[in-house]
């Protein structure tokens, strides 16, 4: 199951546990820590009581009383202290010891907090990329739904030298749809000729295009190719993948995979197409010709397009890395 970044409160997420960013005491705090406990009630710290306390970078479950989810998982993420003292090892510890312990109590659904990136101080930028490698990393070997709850748009950091790099890649080839572009006049041109026809068959004069438009259509049809569903398992069987192994790194949910593998006519959503042409590890012109398969195309009229093409044409393939840079550019993730 995927991995999906998502602007909530993580208080009100209806899943099987939501992850509390706690101090070692687990008595409560500030900031998440806080506002879990203040939503689930008195019986939460009061379990929390007998629990001995965490230590950093490991996780101990309760219930989730009052609120929407069935537990908390409590964390302690580390205190930065510039980077050299263990941080980034302490952190991937406090995401990998809450999915193991998920994992142990057989839980489908989970959300984090972006762990240690408030008052312990650790950089979002660095800490944002340790989560994602961490979850991303589990949900290769593991099925699991876990959403990365950012709260509002200050707490979320692209890296800056990334953001500025996607930024001007978007700029060079960002093209705003306006009456002068080649589509506009394909489409005024389309709009003119079907005019000039309903104005023939008004005069009761014979419009010559439809029976030529009719023999295209059926010229067209009669070369019908292979479909999505067809080339997207030949690419894998060619890549050496399994099928578990492709819709993992595609970020796709496995009963979405069985539903394109079933059914030889699949029509997938376009962040879906995008997807397994990154899990596959694709060239631009063959990502092009997958995309094809499924009704779309690469177009520098939209910037979701334009972000994953800056990811391929550098070889980097990191499908949640791909949706940082979405998320941070308000555009819709990969996956399913």
């Amino acid at each position: 199951m995927p991995l999906q970044i998502v602007r909530d409160d993580i208080t009100t997420m209806k899943v099987d546990a939501i992850v509390n960013a706690a101090k070692e005491s687990l008595l409560g705090g500030g900031g998440v820590d806080g506002a879990i406990h203040t939503a689930a009630g008195p019986e939460l710290l009061a379990e929390c009581r007998t629990l001995g306390g965490c230590r950093t970078g490991e996780a101990k479950i309760t219930q989730g009383y009052r609120l929407p989810c069935r537990y908390v998982i409590h964390t302690v993420g580390p205190v930065w202290r510039g980077g050299t003292h263990g941080e980034r090892e302490l952190l991937a510890s406090a995401y990998r010891s809450s999915l193991e312990l998920a994992q142990r109590y057989r839980l489908q659904t989970v959300a984090f907090p972006l762990i240690s990136s408030g008052a312990y101080g650790y950089p979002k930028a660095q800490a944002l990329k340790v989560a994602v490698d961490t979850i991303g990393e589990f949900l290769l070997h593991n099925d699991m739904m876990v959403y990365l709850v950012i709260f509002d748009r200050a707490s979320f950091e692209l890296g800056e030298k990334l953001f500025a790099d996607i930024s001007a890649y978007i700029d060079d080839r960002y093209v705003k749809a306006h009456g002068g572009s080649r589509i506009e006049q394909r489409r005024r041109a389309l709009f003119a000729a079907g005019t000039a026809c309903e104005q023939e068959t008004e005069n009761a004069a014979p419009c010559q295009a439809a029976p030529q438009a009719r023999r295209d259509l059926e010229e067209a049809l009669g070369k019908l190719d292979e479909s999505f569903s067809q080339m997207l398992l030949r690419k894998i069987d060619q890549s050496g993948m399994t099928d578990a192994q492709c819709y993992k790194k595609a970020n796709i949910d496995r009963k979405l995979f069985s539903k394109i593998r079933s059914d030889i006519h699949y029509k997938p959503s376009k962040p879906t197409a995008m997807a397994f042409a990154v899990a596959l590890e694709l060239s631009l012109a063959e990502a092009r010709e997958l995309l094809e398969k499924a009704g779309f195309a690469f177009s520098h009229a939209s910037k979701f397009d334009i972000i994953v093409e800056y990811f391929i044409a550098r070889g980097n393939y990191n499908i949640f890395e791909i949706n940082e840079a979405l998320f941070a550019f308000d555009q819709s993730l990969l996956g399913g």
